[in-house]
């Protein structure tokens, strides 16, 4: 659907000028970044072996209706549909509960502090970020990287206009510009947008591993997560 769609989109004298560069941004094919990549990844997935037991048992133990993954499709580099698991912290069949739920940002991406959905343990995993754990897959084949954009769903992209479409020039990461100026506080989807065209005009392969090191201290901070 996206990648055919990009066909219609070039610039011309009108408002809408914006479109995916015919070549994604520097950052994609960056050796170094990939070389990151497949060591943090693999360090990421031993931590989920070690971690995956006692994370599976709590699930089923708060909410044994459900799985103890929640795969989902998202979007990544040009538009490229992938595969995203989690764990999950949500109770079963959470997606057709999700019109009662009240949407606390603005714009095409959905967040909600009083999340009733959300199961005790899910709670936990979202807070620490444990929940994203099993992405670590999609970060070792290629499809994400340890950092940049949020990965949008396909109920996003449907709605997306054309100047939205130039933050999947990079590929989806487990972190990124909004991970670490704000996090779930940001709730202004242009907001997200403007970060992560950001990333892209500030990268540089060492940039990668600032942002990874602010990462980790927001986590043990716990700041900006629900």
């Amino acid at each position: 659907m996206y990648q055919t769609s990009l066909t219609a989109y070039v610039r011309g004298g009108n408002s809408s000028t914006w479109k995916l560069q015919p070549e994604p941004h520097p950052s994609a094919t960056s050796k170094f970044k990939r070389c990151l990549d497949i060591v943090g990844s693999l360090v990421g997935l031993l931590i989920l072996a070690i971690l995956f037991v006692p994370i599976a048992i709590a699930i089923k133990l708060d909410d044994p209706t459900g799985p103890i993954f929640f795969d989902q499709e998202r979007y990544g580099l040009q538009g490229r549909p992938f595969r995203l698991r989690k764990f999950r912290s949500m109770v079963n069949d959470a997606e057709k509960l999700k019109s009662l739920v009240e949407n606390e940002a603005n714009g095409l991406f959905f967040k909600s502090k009083n999340d009733f959905r959300v199961t005790k343990i899910g709670k936990f995993l979202r807070s620490s970020s444990l929940d994203e754990l099993p992405q670590f897959f999609n970060v070792l084949v290629g499809e994400m990287s340890l950092v940049g954009t949020r990965p949008p769903t396909a109920d996003e992209v449907s709605k997306y206009q054309i100047h939205h479409w130039e933050r999947l020039n990079v590929k989806p990461g487990l972190t990124g510009e909004w991970q670490i100026n704000g996090r779930s506080q940001v709730r202004d989807f242009e907001q997200v947008v403007q970060l992560d065209l950001q990333y892209q005009k500030k990268w540089h392969p060492l940039y990668d591993v600032l942002v990874i090191v602010k990462t980790f201290r927001i986590l043990l901070g716990r700041t900006g997560a629900f």
